[in-house]
């Protein structure tokens, strides 16, 4: 960060008299404080963040100095140390009105190594996370969904508590053994046990697991109560609002069965409750019925959330939840994003799967193609309906997919400012012009790293160069939805 950004970030501050998800103020007019918790929340963050020294909050954030910037840069780097993994603060030191003010740019860790906590208070108790302006202990939860895949632990291989081999080895089970044959003749000489417990079925023991329930069992909410989905169709575009007859739920379900049966009934459960048009081709005069939403990507979400949900103990009580408004549908399953990925790479690499053995064994039953095109799908479909990109969200074990209608405006799923961004870009807008625009309320490299580069991933914006995203000449321009 320039001295020139670090004062801009602070006259910004000075005018909004609020700290931020990103920025962090604190005096050290008497000495360096206990970062540790901050240092923490911003390596777990996207995008991580800053922190500021120098600022009284109490005193509507005016520049009050730090007590010595040279040890202060010091400490900082002390307690930086006693971070695992260890974290390398950007230190940033400006002069304003003969005090000084230091800033910390805090980088995000990758996946792989969180969660960042401090050593004295152990993995536990010293893990954080940033909640608006605020840092907060993660909850065992959380700490436990990075552990799982640093240590890959296969919560769908758990043993399935007072389930026996009869509730396993079913009609729906010996279809699966047949498929699996047809397709991998390997398995010709195998016998039926054995295949289970390759497959991740069943233990050695005979024990099914987790996975095995889930798919082939007659009824898996036997053991497994809450492993289903809840399903509901409001009137408003809030569950408080209620219809003209004081109706809450236009629909209500609770669905349950094994994964095949939960997606068939899902689909049924949003056909039945989404609306279809009738368009009449003027040339052919052929009637074509069109639904609000593409059938195609409502069956991908359904099949990612029953795919990739947390099977772990932590989430036995939580379903998946869908929830059909007026201008929009959420689709909702435990779980954030999982492994190495990323929101802002959904759809464009592979990503690490969380249950495997499930995603396989829907392989061979014909119902997904495991070849991580479920996110391109959804993006293509909805595109070719001329709807709003989809909206995706990971939050504390949570990921989320928010499908708009026709009827939703751009601004429904956008803040403020990525609002006034996309009315000012209605024309090409370069770097230089998106900077002088924000000029004293944001850095442009805070602007581009939190709106313009999410705008664009999302296909709010569009690059005009964009097979040289780096060009000089480069410029941003909102899109025509």
């Amino acid at each position: 960060m320039t001295e020139n950004e670090l004062i801009e970030i602070i006259e910004g501050l000075k005018r909004k008299k609020s700290e931020s998800n990103f920025i962090e103020v604190k005096s050290a007019e008497k000495g360096c404080p206990k970062i540790f918790d901050t240092l923490s929340s911003f390596s777990n963050q996207q995008n991580g963040g800053i922190i500021i020294f120098g600022l009284k909050e109490s005193d509507d954030f005016n520049i009050c100095g730090v007590y010595d910037a040279e040890n202060l840069q010091k400490r900082i780097m002390e307690q930086s140390l006693q971070m695992e993994p260890p974290i390398r603060p950007l230190i940033t030191v400006v002069n304003i009105d003969n005090k000084n003010v230091l800033s910390a740019e805090i980088q995000e860790i990758d996946n792989f190594s969180k969660p960042c906590f401090y050593k004295g208070a152990g993995r536990l108790k010293g893990s954080y996370v940033r909640v608006g302006d605020s840092d907060r202990v993660m909850t065992e939860y959380e700490v436990y969904s990075y552990e799982a895949f640093k240590r890959k632990l296969e919560d769908e291989l758990r043993v399935a508590q007072r389930a026996c081999w009869e509730d396993i080895y079913t009609n729906n089970l010996k279809n699966f053994i047949v498929k699996l044959k047809a397709q991998k003749h390997n398995f010709d000489s195998l016998s039926d046990e054995k295949i289970l417990r390759l497959q991740g079925f069943i233990t050695y023991n005979r024990e099914p697991t987790l996975a095995g329930i889930m798919l082939f069992s007659d009824y898996p909410q036997a053991f497994f109560p809450q492993l289903c989905i809840t399903a509901v169709s409001v009137p408003g575009t809030q569950m408080s609002v209620v219809g003209n007859v004081g109706e809450r739920f236009i629909d209500n379900k609770r669905i349950d069965g094994n994964i095949t049966q939960m997606l068939d009934e899902a689909i049924m459960f949003v056909r039945r409750n989404m609306k279809t048009k009738t368009v009449i081709n003027q040339n052919t005069g052929k009637r074509t019925d069109l639904t609000e939403y593409p059938v195609v990507a409502i069956r991908e979400l359904i099949i990612n959330a029953l795919v990739h949900r947390d099977y772990s103990i932590y989430t036995d009580s939580t379903p998946i939840t869908i929830k059909m408004f007026s201008d929009r549908i959420e689709i909702e399953n435990p779980g954030g994003l999982y492994g190495r990925m990323t929101l802002d790479q959904l759809g464009k690499f592979s990503a690490d799967t969380r249950n495997p053995f499930i995603a396989n064994a829907l392989e061979v039953l014909g119902e997904t193609e495991n070849r991580y095109s479920g996110i391109p799908t959804v993006l293509n479909s909805m595109a070719e309906y001329g709807l709003v990109p989809p909206q995706f969200a990971s939050e504390r074990g949570v990921f989320r997919v928010t499908l708009f209608n026709s009827s939703a405006k751009i601004n429904s799923s956008n803040s403020e400012i990525e609002n006034e961004i996309l009315a000012f870009c209605s024309t090409p807008k370069s770097r230089s012009e998106i900077e002088a625009y924000f000029k004293g309320r944001m850095t442009i490299m805070y602007v581009m790293s939190r709106y313009i580069f999410p705008l664009t991933d999302k296909g709010l914006l569009k690059r005009t160069i964009p097979d040289k995203p780096k060009s000089k000449k480069q410029k941003y321009v909102s899109t025509d939805l």
